[in-house]
């Protein structure tokens, strides 16, 4: 094919990081599904690193998405969603009111992918997967305030219960309300910073 083996080398080193391809001793080069998340991680993962504040510019992206499909996802969730999305909350509550509290990370995370799952749009739920990702990397996860994680969670179960009862108008309105929580977070100043 007139291309040196390191050029192929060099190809195949960036399907991999992609997440493209897997390649396996007597196997062979395998195709994998495509996934967006994979995709743009390295690059979202580059650029928090150079600059956290970035972050803050992604998030908005993630909060404007979310909105955007908002109600075509609303009409898609079934009852078995809403009965899951039930038992996260439940699950969430429970680790704040333990002692010492938990955060609920991983349940927030579910949350909000299982509310987008139906779409089957690869971009979407890409997005926010490596936001998700991102959230942690970008120290999000941390414990910060109770007072600020309960308001968090009281939206989730506002939301949820919208969805219950066909609201949709009302979920909107209590989804874009619990994103702008994050820009009301209190910080901590902790935290290691990249220089």
């Amino acid at each position: 094919m007139g291309v040196s083996t390191a050029s192929v080398r060099e190809q195949l080193e960036v399907a991999r990081a992609l997440k493209l391809v897997e390649v396996k001793p007597r196997t062979g080069i395998k195709p994998l599904p495509y996934n967006f998340s994979d995709a743009i991680h390295i690059s979202l993962n580059y650029a928090i690193e150079v600059n956290p504040e970035l972050f803050r510019d992604f998030s908005d992206l993630r909060k404007k998405i979310e909105a955007a499909y908002w109600y075509e996802v609303a009409a898609q969730v079934t009852g078995e969603d809403i009965h899951y999305l039930n038992q996260l909350v439940d699950r969430a509550m429970e680790k704040l009111r333990s002692r010492p509290p938990q955060i609920p990370q991983w349940e927030h995370r579910e949350l909000h992918i299982t509310l987008y799952k139906r779409l089957r749009n690869p971009f979407v739920l890409g997005l926010l997967e490596a936001y998700w990702d991102m959230y942690e990397q970008a120290g999000l996860n941390s414990f910060v305030d109770l007072a600020y994680l309960e308001a968090v969670w009281q939206y989730h179960q506002s939301i949820v219960s919208a969805l219950e009862k066909g609201d949709l108008v009302g979920g909107y309105k209590m989804l874009t309300e619990h994103m702008n929580l994050l820009y009301q977070r209190p910080h901590d100043d902790s935290r290691q910073k990249f220089e």
